[in-house]
């Protein structure tokens, strides 16, 4: 119904933007990945999703028209709720959540807090079809040799690091490197974490 909101920014918040359009302050709820892009200037544009249920008209805003895709993919699916996706997103970056749906990558999923193991499954079970045909090959990342990632995370977690947040840095590392080799995604990962 309300495809984007465009006017000048009232308020920034880590959950929340007010954005006043033509006399109406909007209450927008965002990402934290939303919150990070969101300029400071006082004239914004935010994709929007307006969720309806019975007893509220919620209004969710995307920086990236890519992240109310993933949204509104991610709602679609049963047992997940407009809080858990926004969490999920605030969690994970957009991409993440769609490498990690496509790669069938239930710790990632299930690494976002009120995500247990058969929701995770379910979300990968229904939107890694969905994922792969809205975004195609070429968009996701698929690891080519996952001992690789496999070998770096351990040793990062032998040296004290979390996995989650190793994870993270080992997956940014291996998009950007073409042939990347253990050590040179664990000499890489030392010098982000």
């Amino acid at each position: 119904m309300i495809h984007h909101l465009k006017g000048q920014l009232i308020e920034k918040n880590p959950t929340y933007l007010v954005i006043a359009c033509n006399g109406v302050g909007y209450m927008v709820n965002i990402s934290l990945h939303t919150f990070s892009l969101i300029p400071d200037s006082e004239n914004i544009s935010v994709y929007t999703h307006l969720h309806v249920k019975e007893d509220s008209h919620t209004l969710y805003g995307f920086y990236q028209k890519s992240e109310r895709d993933i949204f509104r993919l991610l709602i679609s699916v049963s047992g997940v709720g407009t809080s858990t996706a926004r969490t999920m997103l605030s969690s994970l970056e957009p991409n993440q959540v769609k490498d990690a749906i496509a790669n069938g990558d239930v710790p990632t999923i299930q690494s976002v807090k009120g995500i247990g193991a058969k929701t995770a499954q379910r979300v990968i079970l229904d939107l890694k079809d969905k994922i792969l045909k809205v975004y195609g090959e070429d968009e996701v990342f698929v690891p080519q040799d996952n001992t690789i990632k496999e070998e770096a995370l351990s040793a990062l977690e032998t040296l004290g690091f979390a996995r989650k947040q190793a994870t993270r840095v080992v997956d940014k590392i291996m998009k950007d490197s073409a042939s990347p080799t253990v050590e040179s995604i664990i000499k890489m990962a030392l010098k982000n974490l």
